[in-house]
């Protein structure tokens, strides 16, 4: 089952012994076992019951809340695991220390890698001049990582890197139906946008999961600065998973035409633009198998999931600070 999504406003979520159940308008939506569950999300509104409560946090199965245009508001967390050297190591480490160095070149390394893999295998397809040239740009940030020496430095190249691949990220869309022309959020104004923050948010959900599970304090993190009340490390793991997951649900929906531009609805006041709720089903349900899909670990040398996935690239990382291995390997997997 893995991730359980409530899009019905008003259903009911409850508990009746070792299930877990969702009632909405007086029908059953859902009734399947705990151990089934790896994580909650509501998206808009829904109640639940206190033993619902309970039972999610005895089990230490997360619970999320999202508007119904995916903006991420917040989650109910588990306590944090007795792995207090796990914590130790991470708080030891300082900015711009030799290790928080190498932590942040192997997280934007691992993004602008996947973000030229996926550029180069829509190459592949269709060459374009503008495909070649982002392709040589991002490499040319990628050899020049190793010439930083500070965080900020750091940052200022995973911005650039960013920049080039949305810039080109209408071509990698070979639907007609849809055009990217500039990232935009809070809130996004066209259907594109709206599947990458809805996606984004999913996709920060698993990974600030895995995060717990392996026991970090989520708000400290190394690339992403520090601000109250944001999981800064599960941002900071989420970057090589942007264009492995998010990116290519939202690519996959576009070009194989799974949704419409009817699909979508536009908020009169502020613009926003969001799916509506049956096509909210299909992308979530889209979203699931994709993690639930497998792929040789090139690490580990072994087939697993992306869910799971998101679990081992945090364990890799908890290795590297308690000195347990000499290097963290980000997740680069070659298309």
């Amino acid at each position: 089952m893995g991730t359980i999504y409530i899009t019905q406003d008003d259903a009911f979520i409850g508990k009746t012994d070792e299930r877990i159940h969702v009632k909405a308008d007086k029908k059953q939506l859902l009734d399947v076992p705990f151990i089934k569950v790896d994580g909650l999300v509501i998206l808009g509104r829904a109640n639940f019951s206190p033993a619902l409560v309970n039972e999610l946090l005895t089990r230490k199965i997360p619970l999320s809340f999202l508007t119904s245009t995916g903006k991420y508001l917040g989650r109910l967390e588990p306590e944090l695991t007795k792995n207090i050297f796990v914590r130790k190591a991470q708080w030891s480490i300082t900015e711009n220390s030799a290790k928080t160095i190498h932590i942040v070149r192997g997280f934007i390394r691992g993004k602008l890698k996947n973000y030229r893999n996926l550029i180069q295998l829509r190459n592949r397809q269709d060459n374009q001049e503008k495909l070649e040239k982002s392709i040589t740009q991002i490499e040319s940030i990628i050899d020049s990582l190793e010439q930083k020496n500070n965080i900020d430095s750091l940052r200022g190249l995973e911005g650039a890197g960013s920049a080039i691949y949305f810039s080109c990220f209408n071509l990698l869309i070979k639907n007609n139906n849809f055009e990217f022309i500039t990232r935009n959020r809070r809130p996004p104004t066209d259907p594109v946008n709206s599947l990458l923050s809805l996606s984004y948010a999913l996709l920060r959900h698993d990974v600030q999961s895995a995060v717990n599970i392996v026991g970090f304090d989520p708000y400290l993190g190394y690339l992403h600065v520090p601000h109250y009340g944001r999981p800064a490390l599960a941002l900071d793991l989420m970057e090589e998973f942007r264009p492995l997951v998010a990116d290519a649900v939202v690519l996959n929906v576009i070009n194989n035409k799974k949704l419409t531009p009817n699909d979508f609805i536009t908020e009169p006041l502020s613009n926003a633009v969001s799916l509506t709720k049956e096509s909210l089903k299909i992308f979530l349900r889209l979203y699931e198998e994709k993690k639930q899909s497998k792929f040789k670990h090139p690490v580990l040398n072994k087939q697993c999931t992306y869910q799971e996935a998101f679990e081992i690239q945090t364990r890799l990382l908890a290795k590297y600070m308690m000195e347990e291995t000499n290097q963290y390997p980000p997740l680069i997997i070659k298309k």
